[in-house]
Order: structure tokens, then sequence, then C-alpha cells
């Protein structure tokens, strides 16, 4: 049910799902022009294609139509880079899939009167999903040394979320609303009753188990009160507002157009009504407001 490491993900069957792109065969294929990188950069693009290579998530594949190129990012770490792949191109070819991504406020209210919870995150999750077979020749990059394809669905592929989401929404379909709250691969086990936990976290590890789903151990937090679920601190009594947030929205400058109401009101709602004082909750009317004059 964990993995340790790449090794340990024998990853979704693909009769389950798969992900496929629907390339629009009107479009042209795109052979991008290979980028030069500094030495030391090349370094760390191929330290990363090794460890790809390593766990079968790529392959070596020639005379592809449609060629991308990596990029570097760097991470929050200071001297650390991960490597990513520029397919916008071939997003552009395929089809917005309007599979629909669940609303993070309702799932964050879900969690209020809960009295344990239990967070868990998939490892690696986007490539626990198999390319489709007729497909994974597009997702062909190119570095210094040689051209690779996916034959898992990788980052940065549009509607690699929507496929994610479906699979979720199919394996937890009796749990989600009810024991379960899942939106693409991070995954919370609630229960408002103490006793009833073991037994829907044994559900979940179970349906885990039998879709061959796994988990990152250093990501997970089981039976406790409160933690972090999509950027929001939950606990039994809701969403738990940082003191900083509140005295950033009672610092805020008094917004002047409509985008800045919207996104003053925005940052305000989030935070739950109950740990709001009533001097933010006098702004955020008077927001509201004041956006609906200018906006006819």
């Amino acid at each position: 049910m964990f993995a340790w490491s790449s090794s340990d993900m024998p990853g979704i069957d693909s009769n389950i799902i798969c992900h496929r792109l629907h390339v629009n065969p009107a479009c042209k294929p795109v052979e991008q022009k290979r980028r030069n990188f500094a030495p030391e950069r090349v370094a760390i693009i191929e330290a990363e294609i090794d460890k790809l290579l390593a766990a079968g998530f790529i392959e070596e594949v020639s005379y592809s139509e449609w060629l991308a190129n990596v990029v570097l990012v760097a991470k929050q770490e200071k001297g650390k880079w991960r490597v990513c792949v520029d397919y916008t191109d071939l997003n552009k070819a395929c089809p917005k899939d309007n599979f629909p991504l669940p609303r993070i406020d309702q799932l964050v209210d879900s969690t209020s009167g809960n009295q344990l919870l239990s967070f868990m995150h998939a490892y690696s999750g986007y490539n626990q999903i198999m390319m489709h077979g007729d497909d994974k020749a597009k997702t062909s990059f190119i570095i210094e040394r040689g051209t690779y394809c996916y034959k898992v669905m990788p980052f940065g592929l549009k509607n690699a979320e929507a496929t994610y989401q479906r699979l979720v929404n199919k394996i937890f379909k009796e749990q989600i609303g009810k024991t379960m709250e899942v939106y693409v691969d991070d995954m919370l086990v609630k229960a408002p009753k103490r006793a009833d936990h073991i037994g829907n976290l044994a559900e979940s590890f179970s349906l885990l188990r039998q879709y061959r789903m796994k988990l990152n151990p250093s990501k997970c937090t089981f039976g406790v009160s409160s933690g972090r679920f999509l950027g929001y601190l939950v606990t039994q009594r809701g969403i738990e507002a940082h003191p900083r947030q509140i005295k950033a929205i009672l610092e805020m400058k008094s917004p002047s157009t409509v985008k800045e109401i919207q996104s003053l009101t925005g940052r305000a709602v989030a935070l739950n009504p109950l740990e709001i004082n009533r001097q933010v909750q006098t702004i955020l009317q008077s927001f509201e407001e004041r956006a609906k004059r200018q906006m006819g």
C-alpha cells in the first residue's frame, strides 16, 4: 500500500484507466528544436533521466513526430531543480477534458464535525497511471544524449488532473462525501465518531490495495484531530484561520477597482466565518456590496 521508491509502484491496471491525448488530427505535429544548456544543467537533466529510466517511467524512442524540450524549474529548496517537459505545443492540439474537479471550498467545509481525520497523498500519483499505447510517442522529448517518451502519465500534460480525478472517483465512489473526500491525489478519511475511524481507514486501505494505488508514507498522517488539506488547516470545528491571515485582511487598503474587490473578497471568504471577528465580517460585507454596485 505504501511506496518507498518508484520501484514499489506497479502502476494502475491500464484496463481500469490510462491517459489518452485525443490529439486533433487536423493539427500538424511540432518538433521543437533542441535547446542548449550549460554543462552543469546538462548533468542535472541526465541524472533525472537516469532516475526515470530506472523507475520504468520512460523509454527511448525514434522517429517521433511530436518532440518537446525539457525545462529546468527552480524548487523552493535553494540549489534544487525540477526537470519538466515543455508540452505547450502538444497541449494546444488536445481538446479540453471537461470532467469536473471537486469544489475545494465544499471539500474543506465537509471536514468539520469529525473527531478524527487521516490525510493521505499518493506517491508520484500521476506516474501511477499508464499512457495509452497509441499516445506514448507523442510525449517524446529531446535532450543532449537522445530522445525519450513517457510510458506513464507525466506532469504538464493537458487533462492529466481530469484523468486522475476520474480514477479516484471510480475507486472511492461509495466513500466520497461519506467517509472520504478526494481532490486529485490528496485524500482525506474522516469519522464523526472516533470509534468509526479504524473501520473507515480499513475500507479505504482495501480499495487502495485492490487498485494497486500506492501512498507516499512521508506525506500521510493518520488518526489526528487536525491537519492541512488542500492548503487549509482543518479541524473538528472547521477551518482554523491563522492569525496572520486575519491581520492581513484587517490591514488591507481600501480597494478601488472591481478586480481588487474580488481579490480581497476571495481571501476573506477563504477563512471560516466562525473564526472571523465582527470587524472582518463588516469589511467583507462592504467589499461585496461595492462589487455589486461596480459590476452593475
